[in-house]
């Protein structure tokens, strides 16, 4: 089942920082690129932040860009462009301040861990440093990593299976570790952390197999299996794609320093019609999870709401680049929240596909009468009768073809008939 596009409509609205980024790319890439920029201006952003459900949120999102090699998902890394300048900045004034230290203390080997200061986190570390780099930068981190299986690796050792870390910070909930080697207490209050990975799914089942325990939720999913095409690889057009990642990452590293500064922190915040909007679709979204026999996705719905509200502040903040810093608020538009809804529902859409394509339990109930109602060569045609009589819409149907498919039930016969196994 081939998996939704981001509406074209999304591209022709964007600001215009974004459409300088995207305009160059075509198809499943262009896709790539605004949701790989996306999460890393996430981690952009010091000092500005929302409050969702109560308590103050920042805009961080989890990316995973799921898709067979040779196809196109490597565009991703373009992105990286946007952060490697406040990046390398810490990391050159931590060093300068290790250097200080060693000059005073030859004999200080503690200087180097408790005082770099990064922006990009490598996915190859243990657990113990994760919490070191989180507790050194109180703005937040980025792990940005392009063959997903560094991460996947990760969590199946004990000493560095940060999946509980991973699951905390998303939502800014407290960490805190002691360390018997070093007699060390590690507190974070609101750890700050993005995710940008990308890889094939046999790279990524250990992290999106983790649907248990609520990882696989917090994550943003884009999925699809097309194989790109040999592109023209002298095309003038894509001579200058990097200028435009790092004029923005100039861009970026300006704002950044004046929002490190800042006395104060910045509100953002939807207006009470989108907010009204928000509280009427949700929930809508919700029930029909429900009745189509999703229940173990609910979470899934929940966690969206949340990142529709990040990714509504992320445009924002880029709306508002050339002037964020000489506000105290800053108020979601009509056109920034009508973008970020249009992303959250073909996401959803993304994520829905990968949780049915993972899910090798037994079949529910109604699965099972709908299953046992069809012969053993039937047509889609088939499916869709048997299917409305038990008020299953035909995009659900759709999906229990391609999981079926997935669990071997099933095989395609033919362009539109399928038989039993």
């Amino acid at each position: 089942m081939e998996r939704k596009f981001i509406d074209k409509g999304v591209f022709a609205r964007l600001p215009k920082e974004l459409q300088e980024l995207t305009k160059n790319f075509d198809g499943r890439e262009k896709d790539i690129v605004l949701l790989s920029s996306l999460a890393v201006l996430s981690n952009c952003f010091p000092n500005v932040y929302g409050v969702y459900d109560g308590d103050a949120v920042y805009p961080h999102l989890y990316v995973v860009i799921i898709a067979p090699a040779a196809s196109g998902k490597g565009v991703m890394n373009n992105s990286k462009l946007i952060i490697n300048k406040v990046h390398e900045k810490l990391l050159s004034v931590s060093l300068e301040k290790i250097k200080a230290v060693k000059k005073r203390n030859r004999d200080d080997n503690s200087a180097e861990s408790s005082l770099v200061n990064i922006k990009i986190l490598p996915a190859n570390i243990s657990t113990s440093e994760m919490y070191t780099f989180l507790e050194n930068n109180e703005d937040g981190l980025i792990i940005i990593e392009s063959e997903a299986d560094t991460m996947s690796n990760m969590l199946k050792n004990d000493w560095s299976n940060y999946s509980d870390v991973l699951r905390k910070a998303f939502h800014h909930e407290p960490l805190s570790l002691s360390r018997k080697t070093d007699s060390r207490f590690t507190s974070i209050e609101e750890p700050k952390l993005a995710i940008l990975l990308s890889g094939t799914p046999e790279q990524l089942l250990p992290l999106i197999k983790s649907k248990e325990n609520g990882l696989f939720s917090r994550f943003i999913t884009y999925n699809f299996d097309e194989l790109s095409e040999f592109k023209n690889v002298f095309a003038k057009n894509k001579r200058n794609n990097k200028i435009s990642f790092e004029s923005l990452g100039n861009k970026v590293f300006k704002l950044y320093g004046i929002l490190l500064e800042q006395k104060s922190q910045i509100e953002f915040s939807l207006t009470e019609k989108q907010e009204e909007k928000f509280l009427k679709n949700m929930p809508e979204i919700r029930e029909d999870i429900i009745k189509n026999h999703f229940l173990g996705f609910v979470s899934n719905v929940h966690r969206h709401g949340l990142i529709l509200f990040r990714l509504a502040m992320v445009l924002t903040i880029i709306r508002n680049i050339d002037n964020i810093d000489k506000k105290k608020k800053i108020v979601c538009s009509n056109l920034d929240y009508c973008i970020a809804f249009n992303l959250m529902e073909t996401l959803l859409e993304h994520s829905k596909y990968t949780y049915n394509s993972i899910d090798h339990g037994a079949m529910s109930i109604q699965e099972e009468e709908l299953f046992d109602k069809l012969e053993p060569v039937f047509s889609r045609e088939n499916l869709i009768v048997e299917g409305n009589k038990l008020n299953i819409p035909t995009r659900t149907l759709d999906d229990k073809i391609s999981k079926w498919k997935m669990k071997k039930i099933i095989k395609k016969v033919d362009r539109s008939r399928y038989k039993k196994l």
